[in-house]
C-alpha cells in the first residue's frame, strides 16, 4: 500500500501542488529512521486505535507534536476512506482556525507518548529470577507454537532462538522445547519461504503451510537464520536441508548481496518484470514457474523426480504456477540437484560455477533496459545498513564456526572491516552508507548488533584478540551516547542526535529485528565474562532492573531481553588452549565465552567458571564438557 499511495496520490498533481503550498511534506525511510516511525506509529495508534504503513502522520511545525494520523489515502474516496484531497484541505482549515482543539490534542498525544515510555525500574533480587526467566521461556514457545497453526508465517528467529536456548534447561513446561526449535528450522529450510534454486530466503509466507512467500529477500532475514540453522546444527539437529540452506544462501550472498567495496545490500523486492515488454513487474516473477516450462525444460524422468520432492504441479500453487516447497527432509540426490542446477541457468543465463557476481539492477529503469541473459532480476536496494549487516555478519561467523567453510569468514570480515573503515566521521559512527558516502547517526541498534557481530567474530576465532579489543572501544561510545542515567537502559539515540525528535525512546520490544536493549544485555555478559570487569555486569544488571516489569507482565513481546536474562542467571566462562577451543567452538553451548589462555595450571586443559566462581582446572575434554555443561 506505501507503492500503491506513491503510484496514486502523490503522483497526482493537484494533490502535489495542494501539498506543496500549504505542508512541508517530509518523506522517510523506515529502514533510515526507525526511531521516527516507532515514535509516530504509537502516535497513530493512539489517533486511529491501530497502526500500520504507510504511515501518514501530520505535525505542528514548531514542536514536531502529531495531532492528526492515517495509513493509506486514495485520491477519491473509497474503501470507507476519504479522499486525500479532501483529509488535506480539512487538516489546513483545522490547523488555520481551531488553535484551541489543535493544542488540545497535541497535549494529549504528547501526554500519551510520554506515559507510554514511562518504564517502573524494578528491584534486581525481587524479578531477575530463574522462575522469572522459566516464565519468559514458556511464554514464548507458546508464542512460536501458535504461530504454526496460523496465517501468515514469519521466521521470528528471536523466539525460535530462545526455544532452542531454553531446550537446554531444565524446567517444568508444556512444550517439547527441541522439537519446536527443530521444526521451525525444517518449516525455514524446506518450505517455499526458501529460493531453494539460488539461495536465500524470501520475508515470509502468506499461508500457514510455509508454501508461497511474499518474495521480498531483506538481508536481516537472512542473517538471523542462517546464524539460527548453524546453531541447530551444532546443537545435534545435522539436518542435511539445513546445511544445503546456509551454502546456498552464502553462494546467493556473495553473488547478487555484496557490493565490491564487500558490505552487503539491504534487500531484493519481491516483484520483477516477466520481459522487457511488461508495464508493471508482476509479484514472484523471477522466482516462480509454470508446469509447461518444466515440461519444456526437463526429461519425463527428471520432472517426475522434482515433483516427487517437490511441491509442482500442472494447477500450480501460486497464481497458476509453481513455487518449489519441498516434501520430504532428506539430502537431496545427485540427479535432483543436477535439475535445480538447470533451473538456475534458466533463471539466470549461467551455471553457478560461471556466475561468481550478478550486478544489481538499482531501479526498475535499469531492470528494464540492462541486459540480462535470461530473467529478470528484481530490484536491489544498494544501500548499507550497519545493523543488518552486523546480523549478517553473526550468521556468517557462526556458520563458519560450525563448518570450518572460508567463504563465510572473508564474507564476514570483509563487511567488518567495511564498517570500521567507512563509518565513523569525525568520531561518530554512522548508520548508513550510499555507495560509498556514510549518512544518517547510528542508533542503539547499529552499536548493539555491530558489537554482537565482533563478539561473534572473537567466538568463532578466539586466537584472534582484535576483535574483542574493537568491541570494548564501541561498547564505550555506546555506553557515552545512549546510556540512560536516570534509569539503566539504551535510548534509541544519541545525546547528540535530538533535534527532530519530540521524545527519547528506549526500545525494548522485539520486531523482525531483535531490541537493542535484549541484544545489548548479551553483550555486556558476554564482555564481563571476557574482561573480567563487573561494570558491564553491573550495565546488564540495570537494563533487566529497568524492563523488569515488562519480563514479568509482557514477556512474549521481548524474547531477546529474555534472552539476555538467559547470559545473565547462567554466565560460563571456559579459559583454556588452542587445541581444545578447536574443539569446543562450533559445538552448542548457549551461554558460554571462550578464551585462549597460555598460563593454565600444570596437566589442566582449561578453567570453567560460572558467574564469579571457578570450578577447578580440568584435565581432561571430557570433565571440561561436564562442566561446562552443568550449568
Amino acid at each position: 500500500w506505501c507503492t500503491v499511495m506513491e503510484g496514486e496520490a502523490f503522483s497526482n498533481q493537484a494533490i502535489a501542488d495542494y501539498l506543496n503550498a500549504n505542508f512541508l511534506p517530509i518523506k522517510v525511510d523506515r529502514e533510515e529512521r526507525p526511531d521516527l516511525d516507532s515514535i509516530y506509529m504509537q502516535a497513530l495508534q493512539m489517533i486511529t486505535g491501530q497502526g500500520g504503513w504507510p504511515l501518514n502522520i501530520f505535525l505542528t511545525p514548531d514542536d514536531l507534536i502529531p495531532f492528526y494520523g492515517g495509513t493509506y489515502f486514495p485520491v477519491e474516496p473509497r474503501y470507507g476512506r476519504p479522499g486525500f484531497l479532501d483529509v488535506l484541505s480539512s487538516l489546513r482549515r483545522f490547523y488555520d482556525q481551531e488553535k484551541e482543539k489543535l493544542n488540545g490534542i497535541k497535549a494529549q498525544i504528547k501526554g500519551g507518548l510520554e506515559q507510554a515510555n514511562l518504564i517502573t525500574v524494578t528491584d534486581p533480587t525481587e524479578l531477575i529470577t530463574k522462575e522469572l526467566l522459566a516464565k519468559g521461556i514458556e511464554t514464548n514457545l507458546g508464542v512460536i507454537a501458535r504461530n504454526t497453526l496460523g496465517s501468515p508465517s514469519f521466521p521470528m528467529i528471536p523466539y525460535a532462538d530462545l526455544a532452542l536456548r531454553g531446550s537446554k534447561l531444565e524446567f517444568n513446561s508444556r512444550y517439547q522445547k527441541e522439537d519446536i526449535a527443530i521444526q521451525r528450522g525444517k518449516d525455514l529450510a524446506l518450505g517455499g519461504i526458501f529460493d531453494h534454486v539460488a539461495g536465500g530466503f524470501h520475508r515470509y509466507t502468506v499461508d500457514a503451510t510455509w508454501t508461497v512467500p511474499h518474495f521480498e529477500k531483506m538481508l536481516y532475514d537472512n542473517g538471523l537464520i542462517v546464524e539460527y540453522l548453524a546453531n541447530l546444527w551444532s546443537a545435534g539437529a545435522q539436518e542435511p536441508s539445513f546445511q544445503r540452506a546456509i551454502a546456498l544462501t552464502g553462494e546467493w550472498l556473495k553473488r547478487e548481496m555484496t557490493a565490491p567495496e564487500g558490505y552487503f545490500y539491504a534487500a531484493q523486492d519481491a516483484d520483477s518484470f516477466p520481459n522487457p515488454e511488461a508495464k508493471e513487474p508482476e509479484e514472484g516473477a523471477f522466482y516462480v514457474w509454470s508446469y509447461e516450462e518444466l515440461q519444456n525444460l526437463l526429461s519425463g524422468y527428471e520432472l517426475k523426480q522434482l515433483t516427487t520432492e517437490f511441491t509442482v504441479s500442472p494447477e500450480g500453487n501460486f497464481e497458476g504456477k509453481n513455487v518449489l516447497q519441498r516434501r520430504h527432509n532428506h539430502q537431496l540426490s545427485t540427479n535432483l540437484e543436477q535439475i535445480l542446477d538447470q533451473l538456475f541457468l534458466v533463471r539466470y543465463g549461467r551455471s553457478r560455477e560461471e556466475l561468481t557476481s550478478f550486478p544489481p539492477a538499482r531501479n526498475n529503469q535499469e531492470a528494464k533496459l540492462l541486459s540480462w541473459e535470461r530473467r529478470i532480476p528484481p530490484v536491489t536496494d544498494t544501500k548499507m545498513i550497519v545493523a543488518w549487516n552486523s546480523l549478517m555478519i553473526s550468521g556468517l561467523a557462526r556458520a563458519y564456526a560450525v563448518f570450518a567453510e572460508p567463504s563465510y569468514w572473508e564474507l564476514a570480515i570483509d563487511a567488518t572491516q567495511f564498517i570500521l573503515n567507512n563509518q565513523w566521521v569525525e568520531g561518530r559512527f554512522y548508520r548508513l552508507n550510499y555507495d560509498g558516502e556514510p549518512s544518517v547517526l547510528a542508533q542503539s541498534e547499529d552499536y548493539t548488533f555491530f558489537i554482537k557481530a565482533l563478539l561473534d567474530l572473537h567466538a568463532a576465532n578466539p586466537k584472534q584478540s582484535q576483535w574483542l579489543t574493537t568491541a570494548l572501544n564501541i561498547q564505550q561510545e555506546l555506553d557515552r551516547l545512549f546510556w540512560c542515567e536516570e534509569g539503566g537502559g539504551y535510548y534509541n539515540n544519541g545525546s547528540d542526535d535530538l533535534d527532530t525528535l519530540p521524545l527519547r525512546e528506549r526500545s525494548y520490544n522485539d520486531n523482525a529485528t531483535p531490541s537493542a536493549n535484549g541484544v545489548a544485555v548479551a553483550n555486556l555478559v558476554r564482555l564481563s565474562l571476557l574482561t573480567d570487569e563487573l561494570e558491564y555486569l553491573d550495565k546488564a544488571q540495570g537494563i533487566l532492573s529497568t524492563f523488569g516489569h515488562v519480563l514479568h507482565k509482557y514477556p512474549q513481546s521481548c524474547p531477546s531481553l529474555v534472552t539476555g536474562l538467559y547470559w545473565y542467571l547462567y554466565p560460563t566462562s571456559v579459559r583454556t588452549k588452542a587445541s581444545i577451543l578447536e574443539e569446543l567452538v562450533p559445538q552448542y553451548f548457549p551461554t558460554s565465552t571462550f578464551l585462549l589462555q597460555s598460563d593454565l595450571p600444570e596437566n589442566s586443559l582449561g578453567i570453567v567458571c560460572q558467574g564469579l566462581a571457578c570450578q577447578k582446572p580440568a584435565t581432561t575434554l571430557e570433565e571440561l564438557l561436564t562442566q561446562i555443561r552443568s550449568n
